[in-house]
């Protein structure tokens, strides 16, 4: 590519000699040291340097889109410059998106499945209060469940996923995967999460989910010496980031598929967020994924 840029140059040069001064091509482009063939591809498509770069950088774009269709155009930017080592900037790659007519997989609305306790043992106000920044690893953490369908014929059958998700980096700091939407679901998800992170005490935020003002949850966050946080009533934006992240998930993998295994889909779900933690750039932790941002807060420390 780079040689074709230059030789634009050449070519612009033989061309316009040719046609002022009569000279004659062959010799010229021996002189300049390009090939004849190549001379004469350019003159039927005189492409400029730029233009010659954006297609060459349509091929990334393009590639980069086939592999992530989920990908808008400031995604790939970033794409470009971690992966590819091509520093563009935003304006060029969405010119280039709206010329290849390429677009990112639609949004779809995240469904929430909470269900209140009738009789809830402790509701916790909202500590959280919308503050979605931290300062450091495993000072505020987010958790909720969401729910996937396979289908067995004609029968509908169920997974559902409780996460905990770190405001500081970003990073699922805990999972599970189950067949019920139960409390042994959400205290599972907590026990994995104290034994990767047992010395955390961070703001625990939730929704008012039946499981998350449990006794036994309580009990749980209490010992752990964690603050418990809730969203308020209706209010699902009070725990948007962990909105958001079912928002990607589904939307990057699990919308416009139909799902036939259970183990099909919870391997998507599961290769997933290994892709999201190690491998997913996000422009708020400066084009990093979250486990870099995770390990760079220690490497500055």
């Amino acid at each position: 590519m780079a040689k074709e840029v230059k030789n634009w140059h050449a070519y612009e040069a033989i061309k316009e000699l040719h046609e002022e001064k009569l000279y004659p091509v062959q010799p010229m482009c021996k002189i300049l040291n390009v090939s004849r063939s190549a001379y004469n591809r350019w003159v039927k498509h005189p492409y400029s340097p730029r233009r010659m770069a954006n297609n060459e950088l349509a091929k990334t774009v393009r590639a980069i889109h086939d592999e992530h269709p989920d990908m808008g155009y400031r995604r790939i930017k970033d794409e470009l410059k971690r992966t590819y080592d091509q520093n563009v900037n935003d304006k060029r790659v969405l010119r280039i998106c709206r010329e290849e007519k390429i677009q990112s997989s639609i949004k779809h609305p995240a469904n929430s499945i909470t269900k209140r306790g009738r009789h809830p043992y402790y509701v916790a106000e909202n500590i959280l209060n919308r503050d979605f920044s931290a300062t450091a690893p495993n000072t505020k953490w987010v958790t909720d469940i969401t729910e996937f369908k396979y289908y067995i014929g004609l029968e509908v059958h169920k997974v559902y996923l409780s996460a905990i998700l770190d405001l500081y980096d970003r990073r699922i700091v805990a999972y599970v995967i189950s067949e019920r939407n139960d409390l042994p679901l959400v205290l599972d998800t907590f026990d994995k999460v104290r034994s990767a992170e047992p010395d955390a005490q961070p703001i625990f935020h939730s929704d008012r989910g039946f499981q998350y003002t449990n006794k036994k949850m309580y009990e749980r966050i209490s010992d752990a010496q964690m603050i418990q946080s809730m969203s308020r009533v209706g209010k699902c934006i009070d725990n948007g980031p962990m909105e958001g992240f079912w928002g990607i998930l589904k939307r990057e993998n699990y919308y416009g598929r139909k799902f036939t295994k259970k183990q099909n889909l919870t391997d998507m779900i599961t290769d997933f967020i290994d892709y999201y933690n190690n491998g997913r750039y996000q422009r708020k932790l400066h084009v990093l994924t979250p486990m870099e941002y995770h390990k760079q807060y220690f490497q500055a420390a």
